[in-house]
């Protein structure tokens, strides 16, 4: 009997789909999802793995995140065990996650606050970093553990100053794509990442967002008072919610 049910079990796990941004959150009445070029960021965006309703947002040391109040869900990826993987940091791991999944190692590249321009084929090539030169130090090794490596070396002296000159200006909001960031650079700057987009028939989009927060936290998608679909035109309460508009609207490409 035990076996029996041990069997049913196994078959039932392996005909439930893992939950994701698209299948997590339904859209709103009288919209509907804008749907992603297939391998694209944004498609992957979409696919993103979410840990089980009413995980909570923790930091890099366990403790729940202050930001957790605006948690509508936490994306299954690591933080590490270091406060690294901030706001700017997240958008980034992101970035790079999709183009080392991609195998498209020669894209993964993010310039540092002073310049230097950082890209994976160096690292993976057993270059190390030192005063804005490369150094050759390691073996070569294109591994996921070494990636994660060269992610933490990026999120160390790269931020939202630096990735904000690196993204482009969306010159019209009304073309707003999963994907897009809302950024700000400074000391503090903070940015969101657009994970999902829906529109209705007169064009008027709502998305939802993402972060990390200070210190380093699980990458939590977004809700203000209960709600997780964000506009242009709603005015946000959520920390840094005014960053939710036109006039920081960029995105990688």
């Amino acid at each position: 009997m035990k076996a029996f049910i041990l069997l049913l079990t196994l078959l039932f796990i392996g005909t439930v789909k893992p939950d994701n941004v698209v299948s997590r959150f339904k859209t709103p009445a009288g919209f509907q999802r804008v749907t992603a070029l297939p391998g694209s960021f944004g498609a992957w965006l979409q696919g993103l793995p979410l840990k089980p309703v009413g995980t909570p947002a923790r930091t890099y040391k366990g403790e729940i995140a202050r930001t957790d109040l605006y948690t509508a869900a936490i994306v299954d990826m690591s933080i590490g065990t270091q406060d690294l993987q901030q706001c700017a940091d997240a958008v980034m791991r992101l970035r790079g996650e999709y183009l080392y999944r991609q195998r498209n190692y020669k894209a993964i590249t993010f310039n540092f606050t002073s310049g230097f321009k950082c890209d994976f084929v160096h690292y993976a090539n057993g270059y190390r970093y030192s005063n804005d030169h490369w150094v050759l130090k390691a073996k070569k090794d294109y591994s996921y553990p070494n990636f994660l490596h060269y992610m933490n070396l990026v999120f160390s002296y790269a931020g939202t100053l630096s990735l904000q000159k690196e993204l482009k200006k969306v010159s019209d909001p009304d073309q707003l794509k999963t994907g897009d960031v809302f950024i700000r650079g400074g000391s503090p700057g903070h940015c969101f990442i657009v994970l999902d987009v829906v529109e209705d028939v007169r064009h008027h989009k709502r998305f939802l967002l993402a972060q990390s927060f200070m210190p380093a936290q699980n990458i939590q998608v977004l809700q203000d008072n209960g709600n997780p679909w964000f506009g242009l035109d709603k005015k946000s309460t959520i920390l840094y919610g005014d960053l939710i508009s036109k006039a920081y609207l960029k995105r990688f490409d």
